[in-house]
């Protein structure tokens, strides 16, 4: 769904999700009661047709709880315990069913040499948005910024963005040591290794582990994406982003 660049219809695409019916409803009521029913209809009639052989009910219980867990580590086992005792080769089957029909993005570790302990899990998002808020019963802005998810929620919109714009051949991943380093986002391009880090933040301030981590990677760019108005310099090679800019990122240097 194609929109303006200003604050007030990011916050619409962000709450609303890029399905365009929901995003062009006349009232945050009918969007939501267009995403219930397309949830009810993917899990009733879409998935099976491609051969997922869940019941309707329970692939809306693990799609909630992935709403829960947007953009946090996945643990297959505590996972499946927290659905009944599923198995974590059970849950992991589920995801693959979910990450083929586009549903899910599961973002694994970025792999460097840094000679540091890395980590091995990757994260798990629901790729909509506004899929996540319909799951979670989040229907106004209002609900959605008292709500837990409000970050990780805010994650995942801004990674897609960015999975979205990076050009053909690059590499999306996360970074993240055991010693506490971390980024949300780094694309290499082969030529170039960018960091994305993701703050829901009129004026973001990234932790110790953020600017270690660009001190791992050697990156050549970074970027702190906000739901800000304008770009402006954080400190000597790190800007904070509005997400419409994103895609100019990979136009400014070959």
């Amino acid at each position: 769904c194609e929109v303006e660049p200003d604050l007030a219809t990011l916050q619409r695409l962000w709450q609303r999700g890029g399905f365009p019916l929901s995003y062009l409803a006349a009232q945050d009521a009918a969007s939501l009661r267009w995403r219930q029913a397309f949830l009810r209809t993917l899990m009733q009639r879409d998935l099976p047709t491609l051969g997922v052989r869940v019941a309707a009910e329970t692939m809306r219980r693990f799609m909630t709880m992935l709403a829960h867990l947007q953009g946090q580590l996945l643990n297959g086992a505590q996972l499946g315990q927290a659905l009944g005792g599923l198995s974590h080769t059970t849950v992991a089957r589920y995801i693959d069913h979910l990450v083929d029909a586009l549903l899910v993005r599961r973002l694994e570790p970025h792999q460097a040499n840094v000679g540091k302990r890395l980590g091995k899990s990757p994260k798990v998002y629901l790729r909509d948005s506004g899929l996540v808020h319909a799951l979670l019963g989040l229907g106004t802005p209002q609900d959605l910024q008292g709500h837990p998810v409000v970050g990780g929620s805010w994650e995942g919109f801004v990674i897609e963005e960015i999975a979205a714009a990076m050009p053909e051949g690059a590499h999306l991943g996360f970074y993240r040591t055991s010693a506490g380093a971390e980024i949300d986002a780094v694309v290499d391009t082969g030529m170039r290794r960018i960091a994305f880090e993701v703050k829901f933040s009129s004026a973001p301030k990234p932790t110790r582990g953020f600017w270690q981590a660009l001190q791992d990677l050697q990156t050549d760019e970074a970027y702190v994406v906000a739901p800000v108005a304008r770009r402006y310099p954080l400190s000597e090679g790190v800007q904070v982003l509005p997400v419409w800019e994103v895609a100019g990122v990979w136009a400014e240097r070959p």
